[in-house]
């Protein structure tokens, strides 16, 4: 008797392999990314000696990671700021800051007034499709 190799039963099952670039999944990229953010972070641990440890430090890594990291695909808000309502008080504050910075020296700033980065609208882990689904028979 022969085995049939996992990857061909899982095809013939109709489950796909997907990959965004060689040998990364793209599955979820956000707990890809939100791993590799926490892996890197200067005190992360070679090995943590208990559970307590890891959760210890867990417990300060995403109280940073919520208040005061500041993220590129969120407009360089922190995740609270956006959860609790606060991204368009933020964002005018910006503008503001940018605007007096603009009025006080024009010349600094060569092509145009300066703008913070944009306000986050959506964010999806797997994003509606823009065309709807044509019905197909089945005959």
């Amino acid at each position: 008797m022969t085995a049939k190799a996992t990857a061909h039963l899982l095809a013939d099952l109709g489950v796909t392999k997907s990959h965004s670039r060689p040998h990364n999944s793209n599955d979820n990229p956000f707990s890809e990314s939100h791993f590799k953010t926490l892996k890197y972070q200067p005190r992360f641990p070679k090995r943590f000696g208990c559970i307590e440890d890891a959760r210890q430090f867990c417990r300060y890594f995403f109280d940073w990671y919520n208040q005061y990291h500041h993220h590129i695909g969120l407009g360089l808000m922190t995740p609270d700021q956006v959860h609790y309502g606060q991204a368009d008080a933020v964002h005018a504050a910006r503008q503001h800051t940018l605007d007096r910075a603009f009025n006080a020296n024009p010349d600094r700033f060569v092509k145009k007034p300066p703008t913070p980065p944009a306000k986050p609208t959506a964010v999806w882990i797997n994003p509606p499709s823009q065309q709807k689904a044509k019905p197909t028979s089945l005959n």
